[in-house]
């Protein structure tokens, strides 16, 4: 299932990281959202914009995930800015993965409108 959800996403140029793991997609989300500076958390608001558009629930592991220097209060920053769309075994249909793909496909279409966030 998650062979099947990756190649209908890299089918439709959606960035995505190689090779496929065994329990988890993982979005590129720095060449999804290319606009967007790594302060502007870009894996976390491709996440938020996933979940607005399907209510498909995913999880950042970027800059957010990296946490700050303890001593600078700086956020570290992490070569990679990824979104994980957990699968688990024997849960979904491919009719259930077929909402993630395309509301991702159709959030990679209006990418330009994704805008970044903000922590205060």
């Amino acid at each position: 299932q998650v062979r099947r959800v990756v190649d209908q996403l890299m089918e439709s140029g959606v960035p995505c990281v190689l090779p496929i793991g065994g329990h988890a997609v993982f979005l590129d989300a720095k060449s999804f959202l290319p606009q967007l500076k790594q302060d502007e958390f870009p894996a976390q608001a491709l996440a938020a914009a996933l979940y607005l558009d399907s209510g498909v629930r995913s999880m950042e592991r970027g800059i957010i995930s990296a946490g700050r220097n303890i001593e600078t209060g700086e956020n570290n920053r992490p070569e990679l800015e990824l979104v994980r769309l957990t699968i688990p075994r024997r849960v979904y249909t491919n009719n259930h993965m077929d909402v993630v793909v395309d509301s991702i496909v159709d959030l990679l279409k209006k990418r330009d409108e994704i805008g970044g966030l903000k922590m205060d």
